[in-house]
């Protein structure tokens, strides 16, 4: 059990003893530096149901403790604030306990609990995969593995966006001007090729507009009347009516995007149990509409618009099925996670990991699924983030100017290549490893630069900074990781036996304590789906074990008992450092 839930139930118990009363809800945190103390209880909230001076009350409470409980030693009262030292006894026995547990701080499934669906990446097939997109597949991955930890069952799917005006542009520019090319003949990924085919619309596009206004049209109308736009707009009527060359043509560029797409995400390290397809979700909800409209959820206007009213809790009214019978993306929302639940039927709520231009959209959908009675409808959750902006601006598809996310990744190995030739510690490692490391180095550093920061804030990249071995970094991280794996290496006696008399220095009681509160992260980054809480933690991990690597003999210790101690001190940490990093979907390296 963590610390603070065992501190929390002694609390409890002297509040009781002392006072008569039971409290809601203890507040704990980290004690502050320049105080003695391990965890510190804030006392201001408890003078709302207690009349009492907070050192007067932080005293009597931490006496009791002092007086009842094995694990606290002392105590000191700042204030209002109550702080607790902890005895040594405790953080030995706890990191004997957890020594030889990997998952120490995991929950465990619940039987017969619900399942949490997680969505993310959802890309269209007209382009590739690009930087916006990295921030969204590292995210939901990542909030997927940490919601797993945390004790529940997880499944992880996205929704293709494979049809509408945007395919049929990339379709009609391949019609004009691909002359029969595969990815094959121009040596191009799938998805890329399909790209530059959406580029080349656009660029016509503009030329067209041009031409039209220069012959007297309003910009305005000149961009309805484009010739290319209007034959984009004609094959989505045949895409629409079944059309069997225009079918033909969307499988087989489709093919090759969703070929494209597989090998970005294995190179990038994440997976889907489930894919849905907006071909053939679009319908979906229809029925649903139909059924909310005889309930009265939903109203019809003269024209035969289906719409609801949502003005009465703060929104406003929301179209959900066109005049013309037609659906939108609200109907297709509502259809698709209806859907899922009955794919999955443990499924009780869904994670959509969607940028926070989305915001609005995802209140009415959670709102309208509440009203149409789902249970489901309470656990559902928009993990919404902020745009990545790069030193050099804002990214833009449909002219080309985007970050390609394998060009991206391609440029992060480069840069950890160059870095660690530079550094010159890979003596002895063949070709095969060298490429492995610097991956591993470069993906690890990216993946930590997206994650490290709150998934609502705006993320500035600069690739460059991001590869550093030094400060709040991916390879920091991973090079600490590896110090502990050299130090297993060179140990060359029995690590096996419980340490159960030592005498601890502040650093190694910093240590424990950074890994007791390993059990707390897992479940605080799971409740606020947010792997910067992770990421985090891992920095501030590894940063104290630098401090202690740089500051304590370890293997040149000449007491064994410590000796063994430090070193399955450090092996704990490596395992940990590199668990959180697992959660965030990074690997860690052996050597470096």
């Amino acid at each position: 059990m963590a610390l603070s839930k065992i501190l929390t139930f002694h609390i409890e118990k002297a509040i009781d003893a002392l006072f008569g009363i039971a409290v809601e809800k203890i507040e704990l945190q980290a004690t502050r530096k320049e105080f003695e103390g391990d965890i510190t209880m804030v006392i201001f909230p408890l003078l709302k149901v207690v009349k009492s001076n907070p050192v007067e009350l932080g005293n009597k409470i931490g006496q009791y403790l002092v007086d009842n409980t094995d694990e606290v030693v002392r105590f000191n009262v700042v204030s209002g604030f109550l702080n607790i030292v902890i005895s040594d006894e405790f953080y030995i026995s706890f990191f004997n306990e957890i020594r030889e547990d990997e998952q120490f701080a995991f929950g465990k499934p619940v039987e017969g609990g619900k399942a949490v669906m997680v969505e993310y990446a959802s890309p269209n097939t007209n382009k590739p995969l690009h930087l916006g997109h990295v921030r969204n597949v590292l995210l939901g991955y990542a909030v997927a593995n940490i919601v797993e930890a945390s004790g529940k069952k997880v499944y992880k799917t996205q929704v293709i966006n494979d049809r509408g005006i945007h395919i049929c542009k990339s379709m009609i520019a391949y019609q004009k001007f691909g002359h029969n090319e595969t990815p094959d003949s121009a040596g191009l990924k799938g998805d890329k090729l399909v790209g530059n085919y959406y580029v080349e619309f656009d660029k016509t596009y503009k030329v067209e507009i041009s031409q039209l206004m220069s012959e007297g049209m309003t910009e305005e109308e000149a961009k309805k009347k484009a010739p290319i736009l209007l034959e984009a707009q004609e094959m989505l009527l045949k895409w629409e009516a079944n059309d069997a060359a225009v079918k033909d043509l969307w499988s087989t560029m489709n093919g090759w995007v969703y070929k494209g797409f597989d090998e970005t995400y294995k190179n990038i390290g994440v997976s889907f149990d489930k894919n849905y397809y907006e071909s053939n979700t679009y319908l979906l909800g229809k029925d649903v509409v139909a059924d909310g409209l005889a309930k009265g959820i939903f109203e019809k206007d003269p024209d035969g618009s289906v719409w609801i009213d949502l003005t009465s809790d703060g929104l406003d009214r929301k179209i959900v099925l066109r005049s013309d019978g037609t659906s939108v993306y609200m109907t297709q929302d509502i259809g698709t996670a209806i859907q899922r639940v009955k794919d999955f039927p443990d499924v009780g709520g869904m994670v959509y990991t969607v940028g926070n231009e989305q915001d609005y959209h995802f209140k009415v959908l959670f709102l309208i699924l509440k009203k149409l009675g789902f249970d489901w409808a309470q656990n559902l959750y928009h993990l919404s983030y902020g745009m990545v902006d790069l030193p050099s601006g804002k990214m833009k598809s449909r002219e080309g100017t985007v970050v390609d996310a394998d060009d991206l990744m391609a440029e992060m190995t480069a840069t950890a290549k160059s870095i660690s030739e530079e550094l010159g510690k890979l003596e002895g490692y063949s070709d095969e490893e060298k490429s492995a490391l610097y991956e591993m180095i470069g993906l690890g550093a990216l993946k930590y630069q997206m994650l490290r920061v709150d998934p609502k804030k705006r993320i500035l990249f600069d690739p460059n900074e991001s590869i550093d071995f030094n400060g709040d970094s991916g390879p920091f991280i991973q090079m600490s990781y590896v110090r502990t794996r050299a130090i297993l290496r060179k140990a060359d006696f029995d690590i096996t036996k419980t340490v159960a008399n030592v005498a601890m220095n502040a650093k190694e009681k910093e240590l424990i304590k950074q890994l007791e509160l390993y059990i707390t992260i897992v479940q605080n980054a799971a409740n606020q789906y947010s792997p910067a809480v992770i990421a985090n933690y891992a920095y501030d991990l590894a940063k104290e074990f630098s401090s202690y690597y740089q500051s304590v003999y370890i293997l040149g210790e000449e007491d064994l008992n410590t000796k063994v101690f430090r070193v399955q001190l450090s092996k704990k940490v490596g395992e940990t450092i590199k668990s959180a990093f697992g959660l965030l979907g990074i690997n860690m390296p052996e050597r470096m």
